[in-house]
Parts: C-alpha cells; sequence; structure tokens
C-alpha cells in the first residue's frame, strides 16, 4: 500500500490538544457571557442552497465563495454566520419570538488568499438582536457591554470599544453635498488606521472624485478627538442643519449615556468618528474593538445595526444589531504574540488514574468515583513499566496522577501525586477528590496582559 503524505490545506489551522484546549476555554468564555445576556444557541448548516448564500452577495463575496454542484443541486459553503441568520429568521419567522436574540459559534468558509492570521476556515462567534418592524435604541447600548464582558473575561484590561453612528456620517456628507457617494466615502475612511489620513485623502480626490476643500472638511471633521463628552459637544456644533445627522446624533447620545449603566467603564469606549464598517448594511450605531497595547492586532471585534436582515427572504422589516468575532484569527494572534497564559489548564484530564495491580476493577471505581466529584478523569489501562506510565503523564501534561495499588486498596486510600511539585499523600478517594478538584479550580485567566 502507497503511503499517501499528510498534509493540511493552506488556510486551514489544526491545533495539538494544549493548544486545542486553550482554544475552547476562550468558546467556553464567549458561550457562557453570551448566555448569561439571555441569547439562545443556534446552529445552521454550514452548507446552503447557493442562492440562498449569493442573495445578498455578489462581486467579492461571489469570488471567495465555496460552490460546488452534487447532482442536480447548486450548493456552497457559508462564507459568514449572518446570512444564514437572515434565511432561519424568514424560515422560522411564525415560530420566534421577538426580539430574537441569539449567539453562534461556527466555522465559516472564504475562497481568499491565506495569509498570516487569516484563513478559508475559521470560526466566528456571532450575536445578534432581531426586532420585529422595530428595535429599541438600547439594544445598541447593551451590545458594548456584552463585548466588555467577553474580553474581561478573557482576562484584558486594556482595550477600547469605539463607537460611531453611520447616520451621523451620511447626515454629515449629506451637508458636503455628497449624499450619492456616501458608501464610496465610508469604504475609503474606514480605510484610515491602515494608510493614514494622506493616502486616504488622495483616494478621496482621485479615486471619488471630491473637491480638495470637501476632502479636507472630511478629514477634519473624523479627527475630532477628546473624551467622549468632548466628542458629543463637538458634534453638536453641527446639529440643526440635516435631520439624518440629528438622529444619528441622538442615538449615539442614547448609546454612550447607557452604557455605564451597563457597566462598560469610560476607560473602555470611545466615541470616534472614523470608525464607519466599510459594508454597506449598517445603518446605525457601529463598533469597532482594538487592543490597546497592540494596535497592530487590528479589530478584534466588530458589528453595528442594521435595519434589513431578510429582505431577500421575506417581506417583513426585521432590523437588528449584532457583532462578530473573528475567534480563530483572535486565538492565533494572541498565540503568535505570546498572550495566552502559559498557566491555563491544557491537560486533557485533571487526573491520571494508575492501576497497580492485576485486576482493574478498583481503579475503575476509584476513577468513578473522582468523575462524580466533577473532575476530569483518565484510566491509564496499558501494560506498561511504571516509569512509562509516569512518562505518559507526564507528556500528557495532567496536574495530578492517582497510583492504585495492594496496600492503598487494603487500607482503602489512593496516592495522589502532584505532578508539578512531585508531594505525594495518600487519602481517602473524597478527600483525593476534594484536594484535586481545589488544586484545579483555581481561577486562570485565557490572557495575561503585560
Amino acid at each position: 500500500m502507497e503511503i499517501i503524505k499528510p498534509r493540511t490545506l493552506s488556510g486551514f489551522m489544526e491545533l495539538l490538544p494544549d493548544k486545542q484546549i486553550q482554544f475552547e476555554a476562550m468558546a467556553e468564555i464567549l458561550r457562557r457571557t453570551y448566555a448569561s445576556y439571555g441569547f439562545a444557541p443556534l446552529d445552521t448548516p454550514a452548507i446552503e442552497d447557493a442562492q440562498i448564500l449569493l442573495a445578498k452577495g455578489g462581486g467579492e463575496t461571489e469570488k471567495q465563495i465555496y460552490r460546488f454542484q452534487k447532482g442536480d443541486s447548486d450548493l456552497a459553503l457559508r462564507f459568514d454566520l449572518t446570512v444564514p441568520l437572515a434565511k432561519y429568521v424568514a424560515l422560522h419567522y411564525n415560530e420566534l419570538a421577538f426580539p430574537f436574540r441569539r449567539f453562534q459559534i461556527s466555522k465559516v468558509y472564504r475562497g481568499e488568499r491565506a495569509q498570516r492570521g487569516r484563513f478559508r476556515e475559521f470560526y466566528q462567534a456571532d450575536i445578534d438582536i432581531i426586532g420585529d418592524g422595530k428595535l429599541d435604541i438600547l439594544n445598541e447600548a447593551e451590545i458594548p457591554a456584552i463585548i466588555y464582558k467577553v474580553f474581561r473575561g478573557f482576562g484584558l484590561s486594556r482595550f477600547q470599544i469605539r463607537v460611531n453612528n453611520r447616520k451621523i456620517l451620511n447626515g454629515f456628507y449629506a451637508m458636503l453635498g455628497l449624499s450619492e457617494r456616501s458608501g464610496e466615502i465610508m469604504r475609503t475612511v474606514d480605510k484610515l488606521d491602515k494608510i493614514g489620513a494622506e493616502k486616504v485623502k488622495v483616494v478621496l480626490t482621485e479615486d471619488c472624485g471630491l473637491e480638495e476643500a470637501q476632502a479636507g472638511e472630511i478629514l477634519a471633521f473624523i479627527a475630532i478627538r477628546g473624551t467622549n463628552a468632548q466628542v458629543i459637544q463637538a458634534l453638536e456644533g453641527y446639529a440643526g442643519r440635516n435631520e439624518m445627522f440629528d438622529q444619528g446624533l441622538s442615538e449615539l447620545k442614547t448609546v454612550t449615556a447607557n452604557l455605564a449603566a451597563f457597566g462598560v467603564p469610560e476607560a473602555n469606549f470611545a466615541v470616534d468618528l472614523t470608525i464607519a464598517r466599510g459594508l454597506d448594511y449598517y445603518t446605525g450605531t457601529v463598533y469597532e474593538t482594538t487592543l490597546l497595547d497592540h494596535p497592530e492586532i487590528g479589530s478584534v471585534c466588530s458589528g453595528g445595526r442594521y435595519d434589513n436582515l431578510a429582505g431577500y427572504y421575506i417581506e417583513k422589516d426585521l432590523p437588528g444589531v449584532g457583532i462578530s468575532i473573528g475567534l480563530t484569527r483572535l486565538f492565533y494572534v494572541l498565540d503568535e504574540q505570546g498572550l495566552l497564559n502559559p498557566q491555563l489548564p491544557s491537560a486533557p484530564a485533571d487526573a491520571l488514574v494508575l492501576p497497580m495491580t492485576e485486576s482493574a476493577a478498583p481503579a475503575i471505581a476509584l476513577a468513578e468515583t473522582l468523575r462524580a466529584a466533577g473532575l476530569r478523569v483518565q484510566l491509564y489501562s496499558e501494560q506498561k513499566k511504571f516509569k512509562q506510565k509516569m512518562a505518559y503523564a507526564n507528556k500528557l501534561g495532567v496536574p495530578f496522577a492517582v497510583l492504585l495499588g495492594e496496600d492503598e486498596i487494603s487500607q482503602g486510600v489512593c496516592s495522589v501525586k502532584n505532578m508539578t511539585t512531585g508531594e505525594q499523600q495518600q487519602l481517602k478517594p473524597e478527600a483525593a477528590a476534594a484536594y484535586i478538584r481545589q488544586a484545579v479550580n483555581v481561577h486562570c485567566p485565557v490572557i495575561l496582559e503585560e
């Protein structure tokens, strides 16, 4: 038989067990946090009818989609979690309670050029709140609170949620007589962090056809800085000249005023007029989150308000607000930069039970006792020498090895060895369970800040 050389396709991430456990720890923090705010879990099919996925696509989206034929069916892999959500809400509209709050942590697929930290298969972690006809502005204030809780759960404190409102930008461009070009301008302005103000000005004048004065006014507007109160005060100076601008300013004031009530410290959010989000479907509040000490990573969480989620699938007005975390990319860059906590438990078990007798029955019973106490327990059943068993425990990285020989059985105890310190003691099974549980339940954040 010919041996085929194993390989992983470019743009697809595989992790060794210790890293996978760290990844799952981040995912679990997301699940717990999302659930604590009353979001229901959702899992949509990875494969959809291509017509469904491409209804809102075209252009670059269509180029990136994985599309294939199976018999007479034209199929495609989902490229995000928003379009499948739109289909889901339209399909189950009569069965859902609105506002509908869902979270989903699932893989998506994009046939784009694989780059460092950019993958063709990756996990997104999304939440969305969908209204029926209307959706209260308070939901747009709650979203940053959830972002804050997630990143604090990861162990981070130095991050900033940057907030803006697209209506402010659209209203301002209307004041300049640029309403028809607002989408193009926003996509350009959204690149400010990547290409800088001078290049943005060049693109605005040469590619978007703006006059020098118009480009200058836009750059001056988005450069407004200060505390959140100072930025809002500066925006008040433009009020009364455009209805959409005034509406956006009112919404921004409501969002920022309620963030404190939701428990978000002002140090962790900022009104930033450069945030536009390049996607055209955003209509109101928009968000981007960055790590203050690692701006090179870019946005680690983004999203915003949209007013027509499922217009291609149902004749209903279904506004929503949501965020997305590129979990695979976030994990990759944090790991690459050494920001993952090396003390985070990465073993598949809390304890390894090592039978030292011919009969495995006592060891099986002991393992079950430890599991009943809430521990993750692996039973080592291979007929190996003691040194080999301990070598396996070390390679696995388990914090405790539990030995059970004839002497332990006769005394009704087990020998518990701390694999880090080398300390060993004899304990009753229930006491051993309590001892191990106390040791492994020490809170350990996923990420360590510098």
